[in-house]
């Protein structure tokens, strides 16, 4: 397989994974170059994710590094297979990370959140999607918004569309009280926050003002679970874009923060009256 000059947070992932795996049976990269047949710097390019192995090569390393789960020695072997989701079709029109969200979101079995200033991505509505974009620092031209919104769209097929999976979103006071784009837009984005709080698959969770203090104040926090527990990843914002991590100690931290969120929020029925109440109020 030829070097890649792009990497996808898909293939960093399986090439951690594959370090991770040799590593842990204290095999060294010489060794494990000869038993898949390759030069040892080939097997640093495939732990760093700038080559790709193929599932035969994975199951022969697996098997010799004593690895017994086949549920994870299958899921890695699907990460090996070449993506071909939706999101191609915007590769080389949008940020590599937008299109790495995407595919995250794709993979996962369940997501978990926590927004502190805006609403969630997969529960926008266009408008407010288009308010947020507009705002962007500096300003985008109006076919790279209209990329962003197209994309924006496709990726809530996850949780809207017909393989839709479990998601829980936990959405502080203060995102549900901004107006981006204005009141008649934030008016709007709060009915349509009720509609999907009413999906079998959708639990929203207000969190008020008057909780009080609360972990990762300020940070938008999505846990996505993987297809074995091994391949769960949590993605945080930045201003220079999505950070993924997936070491345990770091899954570790985050699942016990939105544990606690969801403990301080209100339930899926009061979340409901209190998002009326703002409504109401605007």
């Amino acid at each position: 397989m030829p070097p890649r000059t792009v990497l996808t947070q898909r293939q960093k992932r399986l090439g951690s994974e594959l370090r991770k795996m040799r590593t842990t049976a204290g095999l060294s990269a010489e060794y494990a170059a000869g038993l898949l047949g390759v030069d040892r710097g080939k097997i640093s390019n495939m732990e760093s994710g700038v080559r790709g192995i193929s599932g035969e090569r994975l199951k022969t390393l697996a098997c010799n590094c004593d690895v017994t789960d086949e549920k994870y020695v299958e899921a890695l072997a699907e990460l090996a297979e070449p993506s071909a989701g939706w999101w191609e079709r915007y590769r080389g029109s949008l940020p590599q990370g937008l299109l790495d969200i995407s595919e995250l979101e794709a993979d996962a079995v369940r997501l978990r959140g926590a927004n502190t200033v805006h609403v969630p991505g997969l529960l926008q509505t266009s408008e407010l999607a288009l308010a947020i974009f507009r705002c962007a620092v500096p300003a985008l031209p109006e076919h790279e918004v209209a990329l962003r919104l197209a994309l924006r769209t496709e990726r809530q097929q996850v949780i809207t569309g017909d393989e839709r999976i479990p998601y829980v979103a936990v959405v502080h006071e203060a995102a549900l009280r901004m107006q981006f784009g204005g009141r008649d837009v934030a008016r709007t984005q709060l009915r349509y926050l009720l509609q999907a709080s009413e999906r079998d698959n959708v639990t929203l969770l207000a969190l008020p003002f008057a909780r009080g203090a609360f972990p990762g104040a300020g940070q938008t926090v999505v846990y996505a679970e993987g297809r074995v527990p091994q391949l769960d990843t949590v993605q945080v914002d930045s201003s220079h874009g999505p950070a993924f991590l997936h070491a345990e100690g770091q899954l570790a931290k985050y699942r016990a923060q939105l544990d606690l969120l969801e403990e301080l929020a209100l339930s899926p029925e009061s979340s409901r009256d209190f998002i009326r109440k703002i409504e109401q109020q605007l």
